[in-house]
């Protein structure tokens, strides 16, 4: 089976580019392999576009591609999100082949003060939702620990 990860940061500051160029680098030595194809926009569109079923596809990340579009550092908000959402995740629950999905929980710590700031972490946490209902399997990872959220069989299955 072969790899492909789906990179959803856009480098739109000095900081952000040489934090990609570090996670290029690193996944150079640790997963030489690993293909990288860079999302700037279109997620679903690359999702059909790349599944295959003997790739998995490794979609990193959820929270960094819904901030580029609610929160772009340059620019207006996207104002078809929730059609791009709805695109993502048609695009996923119908894939040829494996996916993981990673992304962030942010909505375990207190309500946050800003209202733009509570509207992206309701938005989150909805296509999280959303995502989690039509996947297999959902995991947490805390500390570097795996909690099993979502399994196969389990009653939130």
């Amino acid at each position: 089976m072969r790899a492909a990860l789906l990179a959803t940061a856009q480098g739109d500051d000095a900081a952000m580019v040489a934090r990609i160029a570090r996670h290029r680098s690193d996944r150079a030595v640790r997963a030489p392999g690993l293909a990288t194809i860079e999302c700037n926009d279109d997620l679903a569109k690359l999702v059909r576009d790349t599944s295959e079923p003997n790739t998995l596809l490794v979609i990193d990340c959820l929270t960094l591609w819904l901030t580029q579009r609610l929160m772009p550092i340059t620019g207006e908000p996207a104002s078809d999100t929730n059609q791009q959402s709805e695109d993502l995740l048609h695009a996923i629950q119908t894939s040829a082949g494996p996916l993981i999905v990673v992304s962030n929980e942010i909505s375990l710590g207190v309500v946050p003060m800003g209202e733009q700031t509570r509207a992206f972490v309701d938005t989150l946490g909805l296509l999280h939702q959303q995502l989690a209902a039509q996947c297999s399997h959902v995991t947490l990872m805390v500390a570097g620990c795996e909690l099993g959220v979502k399994r196969p069989g389990s009653p939130s299955a």
